[in-house]
């Protein structure tokens, strides 16, 4: 099969042929219908991040597709079977997984990291994790619930706590930060979606931001947002991974507020104690999505309460994966889906 593989950062990414997976006992192989391009895989390709598995490896984590072949032992699913791929694969079994914290697993496996992902025509993965999807949704658009949707949807949940009436500040409307913004809003959320990009704020607005704002715009971010909201929002989300956008976040915040970091960096972030102490606030962060909320994310898609059409912005051939990768970079669009 054809395959975009990762050789290392000084290779990048290079469309060769691969040999077909073989579904093992209880797995599946996947024809891979659609394979959203990540801000993740970015960081192995550019920024010197490693992958848990030693290259050469085929990354992408966000997979749509169908059941292809049904390894020995499988019950459930059936050559032609419409699925999403969790980008995260859990045990089932360890305490994490029991407390319904598979995000968490002690044997986290993520696709496109520990294992082959999904910039190829094939990818086998174990049965238990697949997601069924409903015939109504296009299987080019669904890839992206398995990251671009499930990870916000976790952090509005179940990290940020988002609550009817609470005022929510996302700071940074990229493909995480605008489903944060419909997250939240779907959450009963009254939304400030932040960005220095016109275009994603236009499209925060789109999926139900109250308010927007461009910081270039306003002397200091904090005492406008401040003055918006009378005081400050309940719960800030970070979803960039900047130091600087971290500390803006959590200068958002009123008495009793929560900041929620989503976006990743290594870089240590210096926060004020004292404003932690006195003005009781927290500070969480989140981590991808466990298997088991995917069933309630379909169902608000199915039921139009999250919208997957204003974020694929659309779709490239697998042979042109790096020219998508040129697009991620420049920040054209939103989020880009790969069609092996």
């Amino acid at each position: 099969m054809n395959a975009a593989v990762f050789y290392g950062a000084e290779r990048g990414l290079e469309v060769t042929e691969i040999p077909d997976p073989v579904a093992g006992p209880g797995e599946v192989v996947v024809k891979v219908a659609g394979c959203g391009m990540c801000h993740t895989d970015l960081h192995y390709l550019d920024h010197g991040v490693k992958t848990f598995k030693t290259p050469p490896l085929v990354l992408g984590h966000e997979i749509s597709g169908t059941v292809h072949a049904v390894g020995s032992g499988v019950e459930g699913w059936a050559a032609g079977a419409r699925v999403i791929i969790p980008a995260v694969l859990s045990c089932g079994r360890c305490s994490y997984c029991r407390e319904g914290r598979e995000n968490l697993c002690d044997q986290l496996v993520m696709l496109g990291n520990n294992i082959d992902g999904g910039y190829a025509e094939y990818v086998a993965v174990p049965a238990a994790d697949l997601v069924a999807v409903p015939d109504t949704l296009p299987l080019t658009q669904a890839c992206v619930i398995a990251d671009a949707i499930s990870t916000p949807y976790h952090a509005v949940k179940d990290r940020g706590k988002v609550r009817p009436g609470d005022v929510v500040a996302v700071v940074g409307c990229g493909g995480v930060g605008l489903n944060v913004v419909q997250c939240a809003v779907a959450a009963g959320g009254r939304v400030i979606a932040i960005d220095l990009n016109a275009e994603r704020l236009a499209t925060a607005r789109v999926l139900g931001a109250e308010m927007t704002v461009n910081p270039s715009e306003v002397e200091r971010l904090d005492k406008h947002v401040r003055k918006l909201t009378g005081g400050g929002v309940d719960i800030a989300f970070e979803a960039i991974g900047n130091v600087k956008t971290m500390r803006e976040a959590y200068g958002l915040l009123r008495r009793g507020g929560r900041l929620c970091v989503i976006g990743y960096s290594a870089d240590e972030v210096t926060l004020s104690a004292a404003r932690l102490m006195y003005f009781e606030l927290e500070i969480v962060g989140s981590l991808g999505c466990g298997a088991g909320l995917y069933p309630e994310i379909l169902d608000l898609v199915a039921a139009g309460r999250l919208q997957l059409e204003p974020i694929v912005s659309g779709t490239v051939p697998l042979e042109h994966i790096n020219e998508g990768f040129d697009r991620l970079r420049r920040g054209d669009g939103i989020r880009w889906v790969v069609t092996p």
